[in-house]
């Protein structure tokens, strides 16, 4: 089971308290002004709809229509109780969920007609004209409030969300910027240890042959010893220059790079001590972290993430799953189109599963 944010929290207390202002109501303690199994059924379909809406995973005209009805629906609870008591915080509710589900200006006509609706009510309800004002106004400041406070609230997280895509372009463009530096110096030193020792010993090895041939026993014995060192010490360079053109790149550490210091997501990375990779799968897997990664902070909703990147024949699988949200009917966006043919275009393929969680899986041949 996921661990709920602070959202979660907050809404199972807005949830809490929703319940407790009704209370009085639901229980027989005050009657309202239609039969009570009337007014509990609108009271249902408030808490129902905004619940429905909440769980929606974007805007849409079924999430606006599902606020909607449970805006006309605490309309009509409060205006059916001629004894509200607290019940009009149900209003404040209202307004404050508004803020995740229509524009902001929408939201602040909920806030207008929710203070139209409770001056109604308590007109019907005879309520003295100054006592009226003082709860009016109460009531009024403290839903600007709640939704000045939820704007600010989801503007605050989306920059927060926005600093970590950020973040994680930065340390992966790192990461392979470190890995581009170290082939390159590995490639220097290569080309130096091939230009100025190898030719030098292949040219001693070439003057050497030619010595052998030259009169004298021991002149030629000492010349064989020399040739043999001489043929063991080139041998030994181009060993030398080849470990270093083919010297595995740090897989672990450049993945690691990029995951690290998020503040909302904690990601797990796992690579096989048997994973065998050259620079362009290198990038690959640097680029597919990436994206994977920003897509789970945009879209998953999800608190953990885990990458395993393992040695399967024929090649290197990379898995990551999240315990996020997953999806019905995926759209691949641009990250998601250029993932996939990035390990394409290296003869692997790329596989999504929204079933549980977001699962993606990519393969490069060996």
């Amino acid at each position: 089971m996921r661990r709920l944010d602070t959202d979660g929290w907050s809404g199972l207390v807005m949830l809490a308290v929703s319940v407790a202002v009704a209370g009085p109501a639901l229980l027989g303690v005050v009657d309202p002004a239609i039969p009570r199994g009337w007014w509990t059924v609108l009271f249902a379909v408030v808490i129902v709809a905004l619940l429905l809406a909440l769980f929606r995973e974007r805007p849409d005209p079924a999430g606006y229509g599902l606020f909607a009805a449970a805006v006309v629906a605490s309309w009509a609870v409060v205006l059916t109780a001629p004894h509200m008591g607290l019940l009009p915080v149900l209003l404040v509710v209202t307004a404050a969920v508004s803020v995740y589900l229509v524009p902001l200006r929408a939201g602040f006509l909920v806030v207008g007609l929710n203070t139209a609706v409770l001056a109604v009510a308590m007109a019907l309800h005879g309520r003295d004209a100054v006592d009226a004002l003082v709860t009016l106004g109460f009531y009024l400041l403290i839903q600007v409030a709640t939704v000045l406070s939820s704007a600010t609230l989801i503007r605050e997280q989306r920059l927060r969300r926005e600093l970590s895509e950020a973040h994680i372009e930065l340390r992966a463009a790192s990461a392979l910027l470190t890995e581009s530096a170290r082939t390159a110096e590995r490639l220097r030193i290569s080309r130096d240890l091939h230009d100025l020792i190898g030719h030098q010993l292949t040219v001693l090895t070439l003057e050497l042959e030619a010595a052998r041939h030259r009169e004298g026993e021991q002149a030629r014995e000492h010349v064989d010893r020399a040739n043999r060192v001489a043929r063991d010490l080139l041998a030994d360079v181009r060993l030398t220059v080849s470990e270093l053109r083919t010297a595995p790149s740090d897989l672990t550490a450049a993945l690691r790079q990029v995951v690290r210091g998020l503040p909302d997501l904690e990601v797990t990375v796992d690579v096989g001590a048997d994973v065998q990779v050259n620079e362009d799968q290198v990038a690959a897997l640097v680029r597919a972290v990436q994206e994977i990664v920003t897509n789970t902070i945009r879209h998953a909703d999800a608190r953990e993430l885990w990458i395993e990147v393992a040695a399967r024949p024929p090649g290197v699988v990379l898995t990551a799953v999240d315990d996020g949200r997953g999806y019905r009917e995926l759209v691949p966006g641009n990250g998601l189109r250029g993932l996939t043919e990035r390990f394409e275009a290296l003869g692997g393929d790329v596989e999504f599963d929204g079933a549980d969680g977001f699962r993606v899986t990519a393969r490069v041949p060996a």
